[in-house]
């Protein structure tokens, strides 16, 4: 009777022990998982042009969301070989761009369009050179399966995180489960990356701050020359995005060998066509164009002062016949390329906020 009475102990002392870590488990959880709300900073006068920041109702700011998403977008578990991540091809330096022609893919592959800044993207609905996408959700799911880019799977993806020490715990706080899924990943890395906004620059500080000290003479000609005889206005609008996000031909060739928005549409009317990208940051961002054509400002300069292609089919609308072309003359070029410089905001490009966890 009495082995009887110690082995009945030890069960209960098991069970009882078992069932407090248990509780003790879920006490941790339920401490663990309380998301804290997040707001990005942005000037009243953004807001006053486009509207205060833009997110899914099934996927709202959190810091421990954006915390999470920025640790996934250096993550180089994401790709096959785990030599890439997000960042690989989208450098902060660089505006988040890529500084090569075309992408390199874990096996050596190039990509056929010039990587896509990520500079205030919330407020954007299409998404790529050619629009197929229509939420950074969506965006941030394609880069990881594409062969070309990081060639992999997401159940692999899904299967290497989730046997880490660390992402599981860090998924639980974010979204209240330590099971990973596709769907949580490229939820986290578009939170982070509504973070990008950059607004600082000495354009800024000018056009929509005030300060009268913040260009020079020359900066405030090529002002001048992007809001008038230059055109530039009629596509990068002054609204503080410097993009009207809409899908034109500009005139680049007579005979498209890109599609572009057609291969999504399926459209005859949307050959040719491509985003028309920002121009915040635009000198860390070359080469230009959807295909790298023109490697600096100087060379887009030249374009659309005499060489526009008016043959080209669909073109568009702002692209006026002017003959030979805009003609601007060589002071006025300079003028604007000093101005384009304006748009560069440094905080961006240094903001510890975006850059690699350490």
């Amino acid at each position: 009777m009495r082995k009887i009475a110690i082995l009945a102990f030890v069960v209960v002392s098991i069970v009882t022990t078992n069932a407090c870590r248990k509780e003790k488990s879920q006490q941790q959880d339920q401490v663990t998982y309380n998301p804290t709300a997040m707001t990005v900073d942005v000037p009243a006068y953004v807001k006053n042009y486009v509207g205060d920041m833009k997110h899914p109702d099934n996927n709202p700011l959190t810091v421990e969301g954006v915390a999470l998403g920025r640790k996934l977008f250096y993550e180089k578990m994401l790709s096959d070989n785990m030599t890439m991540s997000c960042a690989t091809c989208h450098k902060q330096e660089n505006a988040f761009d890529d500084p090569r022609a075309f992408s390199e893919g874990t096996n050596g592959a190039l990509g056929d369009r010039n990587a896509m800044a990520i500079i205030n993207l919330a407020w954007n609905t299409a998404f790529f050179w050619d629009g197929r996408r229509a939420t950074l959700e969506e965006q941030a799911h394609d880069p990881v399966t594409n062969p070309i880019e990081m060639a992999n799977t997401w159940p692999e993806v899904v299967k290497r995180l989730q046997n880490t020490n660390t992402y599981p715990d860090l998924f639980y706080k974010a979204f209240g489960t330590k099971t990973i899924d596709s769907n949580l990943v490229v939820k986290a890395i578009a939170q982070f990356e509504r973070t990008f906004v950059s607004y600082n620059s000495r354009f800024d500080k000018y056009f929509h701050k005030g300060d009268s000290t913040a260009l020079t003479q020359q900066e405030k000609n090529g002002l001048a020359i992007f809001k008038g005889k230059g055109m530039c206005n009629n596509c990068h609008l002054m609204n503080t995005q410097l993009s009207d996000n809409v899908f034109r031909n500009n005139g680049l060739d007579v005979n498209p060998k890109d599609a572009g928005l057609m291969k999504f549409t399926g459209l005859q009317s949307d050959r040719g066509k491509f985003k028309v990208p920002t121009l915040r940051n635009i000198a860390k961002t070359a080469p230009y164009m959807h295909d790298s054509r023109f490697a600096t400002l100087e060379e887009v300069v030249e374009f659309y002062s005499e060489k526009v292609q008016q043959s080209s089919p669909n073109i568009d609308e702002h692209m006026p016949d002017y003959g030979s072309g805009l003609k601007l003359a060589k002071q006025e070029k300079t003028d604007l390329i000093a101005f384009l410089h304006t748009l560069t905001d440094q905080d961006f490009l240094t903001n510890l906020a975006f850059s690699e966890p350490k």
